[in-house]
C-alpha cells in the first residue's frame, strides 16, 4: 500500500479562505500535471516551488478552480516522498470537486494518519515523533503544545536511543560470554550487568517522574466545581472561561445539569464541570442534577469546592468538607467583596491554608491565586520550563514501567548469581520495550491502531 499515490484534504472542512488537497507518492507529480494548466509543467518544476494556474478536467476542459500548486520532491518532504499540495478556494464545493478529480486520475484516497505513517515507514521520523503529531493537533494549552512540539522534534527519542545503545552493547558482551565460556570473564560480565542496568534504570525513572505531569498537560485535569446553590459555581466557571458560559441568577438551583468548558490556567488545561448545587431537595429534576454532581465528584482529578464567604457554613457544606478531605481539593472562598461570615478556623482545622483561596468570581479578583494553587497541587508550584521532555503518552509510560521491571529482574538475577544466559532474557526484553517507544520493534497491528487515531489528511 505504501507504493500507492494517495490524496486527502489536509485542511478542516467548511468555509475558509483556502483549502489544501495533499497528494503524496511516487506518481504524485505525474498524476497532477495533466490536471494543472500553467506556464510551468509540474514535471519540470524545481522542488519546493509554488505555481499559479487552473485545475481543469481533461475530459471536457472545464475549469474547476483557480489554484496555487506546491511541489516538494522526496526525500525533502514530510512523507519523504514526492508531494504535491493544491491550494484551492475554501469551502466544501471547490475542494471536493478538486479532490474527486484527483481521485479519478488514479490516486487513492488516503487513510486517517497515512501521511504521518508514511513519514515513519520511510524513516523521516520515529514512532514517538509520529505520535507527537497528534498531540500537537489536540493540544489544549500553550504549554501542552510546547511539550508536544519538543516530542515531535525528537526530545524523547534522544533520551531513549542512547539507552538502547547501552543495552545492545551489554547484550553483545553477554553473547560473547555465552558463545566463548572458555575465556572465563563471567565475573566482569556480572558487574557490567548491574552497572549498566543501574545507569539505564536511573534515567528511565527520571523520565517516569515527569509522567504524571506530562499526562496532565496532554489530557487536561477533569475539574468539578461543586458547592451549595448560589455559592458562585457558575460565576467561577464564567470567570475562568472569560465568557458567560453558564446562567447566573440569584435563584437557587438554576444549574440543573453539568455544564462543561475547557480552559487553560497558566498553561495547565482544565476541563471544567459546573455541577448542580448539592443540597437536599424535593424537586425531581434538581435531585437528578444533584446525583450527577456527586457522580462528577468521583470522576474528577481536581475538585473546586466553592463556599460563600457571606454566609455561615451550612450542614451540607460541612459534610462535603468532611467527605472530600482526602481528595485533591481546593477550597474556593467566593464573594470576597462582601462581608465574611464564615468560620475560617473550622475549615482550617481540616484543610491547610495553601489549599484555600479567596476570590470574587463576579469581579474576577483572586483568579491568579487560584491558578497558583492548582499549580502547587499538581506541579509543586511551577511547570518546568527548561527541559520539556515530559513523558505524556500512556503507551510510553506503560512501556517505561515495564522496562524498569525488566531491569530490576536482570539486576536481581545478577546479584543472585543466576547464569548469564538466563539474565540475557531480561536484558533483551528491556531493549525491545524501549524499541517499542521509538518504533524499532513494533507490530503492524499496533501501527494501525496508533495511526487510526489521526485525522484524515494528516
Amino acid at each position: 500500500m505504501t507504493e500507492d499515490t494517495i490524496a486527502a484534504v489536509a485542511t478542516a472542512l467548511g468555509e475558509g479562505s483556502i483549502a489544501v488537497v495533499r497528494v503524496s507518492g511516487a506518481e504524485a507529480i505525474e498524476r497532477i500535471a495533466p490536471l494543472f494548466k500553467s506556464k510551468t509543467d509540474l514535471r519540470e518544476a524545481d522542488s519546493h516551488t509554488v505555481h499559479y494556474g487552473l485545475i481543469r478536467d481533461p475530459m471536457d476542459g472545464s475549469v474547476l478552480d483557480e489554484v496555487l500548486v506546491t511541489v516538494m520532491k522526496g526525500p525533502r518532504s514530510f512523507t519523504a516522498e514526492d508531494v504535491v499540495e493544491i491550494s484551492t478556494h475554501g469551502g466544501i464545493v471547490a475542494v471536493q470537486a478538486v479532490l474527486e478529480l484527483v481521485l479519478r486520475s488514479g490516486v487513492r484516497m488516503a487513510e486517517p494518519g497515512e501521511f504521518t505513517k508514511r513519514a515513519f515507514l520511510n524513516g523521516r521520523i520515529d514512532l514517538a515523533q509520529a505520535e507527537a503529531v497528534i498531540d500537537l493537533i489536540r493540544s489544549k494549552s500553550s504549554r501542552a503544545f510546547q511539550v508536544a512540539r519538543k516530542q515531535a522534534e525528537g526530545a524523547l527519542s534522544k533520551r531513549i536511543v542512547p539507552l538502547r545503545r547501552q543495552l545492545i552493547e551489554l547484550l553483545a558482551h553477554v553473547e560473547v560470554n555465552i558463545d566463548y565460556p572458555e575465556h572465563d570473564v563471567v565475573e566482569m560480565t556480572t558487574a557490567s550487568i548491574t552497572d549498566t542496568c543501574g545507569q539505564v534504570k536511573t534515567i528511565v525513572e527520571q523520565l517516569l517522574i515527569t509522567a504524571a505531569e506530562g499526562k496532565i498537560l496532554r489530557e487536561g485535569i477533569v475539574t468539578a466545581i461543586v458547592g451549595r446553590p448560589n455559592a458562585g459555581k457558575s460565576s467561577l466557571l464564567n470567570a475562568l472561561a472569560q465568557e458567560n458560559k453558564a446562567i447566573v441568577t440569584d435563584i437557587p438551583g438554576t444549574t440543573r445539569d453539568i455544564v462543561e468548558e475547557s480552559v487553560s490556567l497558566s498553561g495547565i488545561p482544565l476541563r471544567l464541570l459546573d455541577t448542580a448545587g448539592i443540597r437536599e431537595t424535593s424537586d425531581v429534576v434538581e435531585r437528578i442534577g444533584v446525583e450527577r454532581s456527586r457522580g462528577a465528584l468521583l470522576e474528577a482529578d481536581l475538585i473546586l469546592l466553592v463556599l460563600n464567604r457571606n454566609e455561615e457554613l451550612h450542614e451540607d457544606e460541612r459534610k462535603l468538607l468532611e467527605d472530600l478531605v482526602d481528595r485533591p481539593v481546593i477550597i474556593v472562598l467566593n464573594k470576597s467583596d462582601l462581608e465574611n461570615r464564615l468560620d475560617l478556623e473550622e475549615i482550617e482545622a481540616r484543610y491547610p491554608k495553601e489549599r484555600m483561596v479567596s476570590i470574587s468570581a463576579r469581579e474576577g479578583s483572586g483568579i491568579d491565586q487560584l491558578e497558583k494553587a492548582v499549580s502547587r497541587l499538581f506541579f509543586g508550584g511551577s511547570i518546568e520550563s527548561g527541559d520539556l521532555t515530559y513523558v505524556s503518552n500512556a503507551r510510553h509510560i506503560a512501556l517505561l514501567h515495564q522496562t524498569v521491571q525488566s531491569l530490576n529482574d536482570a539486576i536481581e538475577a545478577a546479584d543472585a548469581g543466576i547464569p548469564i544466559d538466563l539474565i540475557q532474557i531480561d536484558l533483551a526484553r528491556a531493549w525491545e520495550l524501549l524499541g517499542e517507544i521509538v518504533g524499532d520493534s513494533v507490530g503492524e497491528s499496533l501501527l494501525d491502531q496508533i495511526f487510526s487515531q489521526f485525522c484524515l489528511g494528516k
